[in-house]
């Protein structure tokens, strides 16, 4: 089992303690769920239901955040359960009463007030824009009690504010149990087994104090146009259950509700299959540790349809990021290979390789009728590493076969030059990107500046350069293709002049890049993949230096600095302003996902020996403390790089856990 994460008062002493954490659910559409652990919404981007119309990346903004309230008698005497900050500096202080918050497979909440036990929980179902919320109320005060649930709804694009034309309505059907809320040309259908009724049009303006320290847009709205609720007498035991769905199908009664079971029946079979599923989930995986397993139900919630190309694809983060090639390329392995999916592993890549485009794999994939866009140079690359993982873990040859003429079109573009300045240059080393295009991951651009320029020879993607000819050798003599001589000679020319060119004996360690200026003796983590690969061109001993001097300059429990601390460049601190956070990204901030690049080089160079897996695993403990803070259960994309202590960027980050999930297969099954 994963870990089951439990949080009390202590987590909530003030109102911002309680915004500092929360839960996500995904839907396998590009949608979800997620608020902080006290209920709250403190980002734009937060929601008790994101729909995607179009998978994934068509999300709206339904349902923002959900108030409640408990009435007592006719005294007019209420308690306000949910917790909000606004605008105008007033807010819901529901917390004081919230006793626990409680998330495995579900977000649990509990309360207690004058003398009441009420429990929430919630859930999303997969393939669908449908979620669940279930009230379970244990009035042992002797005074009857009214439950009041009332949605706010944005019907706006994800990180767009309701506009003024957004005004609900709301449509009451079959008596008071099932109705309908329209915006615009979207539609909310609510089914409930509590008493539905119509309430004028009220609108709430938010404060999101995560939005603001990063610059972003710090308010918001939404609005309510109906309200749910439900009386326990005293003494009395009741349930309220809610389902809110985009789907069509619910409206024409094909729902398992309106074929004759109640609302509440409906709710908890949407609880109970998420349960199941992430059940299914762990057991699939085989692995055993409870942080690997917890992760693992981590890992598909990063896996999506992809709509335009009727496959499968992994978004990069939540709640920012769509789907791109290098991150997908770098969190398939993990993602999908660790946890056996196989079918999903096989779809994402076959979605890759349908949009291959002179040896290039799309960075950013086409929504409507836009072009995909191909500004990068390790997304092909690591495509081949991918197709060779799947079939060390799977076997299946087949897919070898599929995907071999993509992998040779890569391969001859790089040799031949494609898009971007990328080409093989005479020593057979991979040049790549000029100008203003950034094509490794280091690709942050603000306005004309490059704050990471690495135009000329990157080390990690002449690692994955290299790595890609090794593999090809391996596969063309799988095949029987004849090619296998060619593609080892031309690994051979590439491993002399990179073990020539990109070692610094006087530093223990690689050159970032090779381009003739002050960058290539920068000590970044991107040498760490030139160890790592599953082949890799320094000799052992050379190896283990890069190990050694990535740990004593850029190692961190919660990943690995892009740039040593010493280094002028340096910052320490990632936030404010979209310009300084672009040029703080990649000059110190720590990043979670070469971690795992860092663990598995550390196990290789000590021979994966019990003692290298017994330290790696006493190192990585510190990652039950990562997974707690933030967005629970998940590993975010960044840290500050001087004090790595608060998450930032994503809240979750798919090649972060996949990459972490790789290490934790390693220690297991290697």
């Amino acid at each position: 089992m994963g870990i089951r994460w439990i949080y009390g008062r202590q987590d909530w002493k003030t109102a911002e303690r309680g915004l500092e954490n929360c839960y996500l659910m995904t839907n396998g559409l590009g949608g979800f769920a997620s608020l902080t652990m006290t209920g709250a919404a403190a980002r734009n981007d937060h929601a008790f239901l994101m729909a995607c119309t179009k998978a994934p990346n068509n999300r709206y903004n339904i349902i923002h955040r959900l108030a409640e309230k408990v009435e007592y008698g006719s005294g007019g005497e209420s308690v306000v359960l949910s917790t909000q900050q606004f605008a105008d500096g007033s807010h819901e202080d529901g917390f004081r009463y919230l006793t626990e918050f409680v998330y495995e497979d579900t977000p649990v909440w509990r309360y207690f007030v004058n003398g009441a036990v009420i429990e929430k929980e919630a859930a999303l179902r997969q393939g669908e824009n449908t979620v669940a919320v279930c009230y379970r109320v244990d009035n042992r005060g002797r005074r009857p009690l009214r439950l009041t649930v009332t949605p706010f709804c944005q019907f706006s694009p994800k990180g767009e504010d309701a506009g003024e034309e957004c005004i609900p309505v709301y449509t009451p059907e079959t008596a008071d149990r099932y109705g309908s809320v329209t915006a615009g040309d979207m539609t909310l259908y609510c089914v409930t087994d509590g008493s539905s009724s119509e309430i004028p049009v009220k609108e709430e303006t938010y404060y999101y104090a995560y939005d603001e320290c990063d610059g972003r847009r710090s308010t918001g709205r939404a609005r309510a146009c109906h309200e749910i609720s439900m009386s326990v007498e005293g003494g009395g035991c009741a349930s309220l259950s809610v389902v809110f769905t985009m789907e069509e199908r619910y409206a024409r009664k094909e729902t398992e509700a309106e074929r004759g079971g109640p609302a509440g029946e409906l709710a908890a079979f949407i609880i109970e299959e998420q349960k199941r599923s992430c059940r299914q989930l762990e057991e699939e995986s085989g692995l055993l540790d409870e942080t690997a397993l917890t992760l693992v139900k981590s890992a598909h919630q990063f896996v999506s349809k992809r709509e335009s190309t009727g496959g499968k694809t992994i978004l990069a983060g939540f709640p920012f990021f769509e789907d791109w090639g290098r991150d997908t390329m770098t969190a398939l392995p993990g993602i999908c290979l660790s946890t056996r999916r196989f079918d999903d592993a096989a779809s994402i890549l076959r979605t890759f390789a349908r949009y291959e485009r002179n040896g290039l794999m799309p960075n950013l994939f086409p929504e409507g009728k836009n072009d995909p866009k191909y500004n990068t140079a390790d997304a092909a690359l690591l495509f081949i590493n991918c197709v060779w993982l799947y079939y060390q873990s799977s076997g299946d040859e087949g897919m070898v076969r599929e995907m071999y003429p993509v992998m040779e079109r890569i391969v001859r573009s790089y040799r031949n030059g494609t898009e971007y300045d990328i080409y093989m240059d005479e020593d057979g080393l991979i040049s790549a990107g000029s100008g203003l295009d950034q094509v490794t991951w280091m690709d942050v651009r603000a306005g004309e500046i490059l704050p990471t320029p690495r135009h000329g020879k990157p080390v990690e993607i002449n690692a994955y350069w290299y790595n890609a000819l090794r593999i090809m050798g391996m596969c063309s003599r799988l095949l029987g293709d004849g090619r296998a001589d060619g593609y080892e000679k031309a690994a051979e020319r590439t491993k002399r002049s990179f073990s020539d060119k990109f070692w610094m004996e006087e530093k223990h360690c690689l050159r970032d890049v090779l381009s003739g200026t002050e960058a290539d003796g920068q000590i970044r983590c991107n040498q760490i993949w030139a160890v790592s690969m599953p082949f890799t061109m320094l000799d052992e001993e050379k190896e283990r230096q890069v190990v050694d001097t990535v740990f004593e300059k850029l190692y961190t429990p919660y990943g690995l600095r892009t740039l040593e601390e010493t280094d002028p460049q340096f910052h320490p601190v990632y936030g404010g302003e979209m310009f300084k956070r672009d040029m703080a990204y990649h000059q110190g901030t720590v990043w979670a996902y070469p971690l795992g690049a860092y663990y598995l080089a550390y196990l290789k160079v000590n021979r994966y020996s019990e003692s290298a897996k017994a330290y790696v695993k006493a190192q990585m403990e510190v990652l039950h403390s990562a997974l707690r803070e933030g967005c629970i259960g998940q590993l975010p994309e960044i840290y500050d790089g001087g004090i790595p202590v608060s998450s930032k960027g994503c809240f979750a980050q798919a090649w972060s856990v996949g990459e972490l999930l790789r290490v934790y297969e390693a220690l297991e099954r290697r």
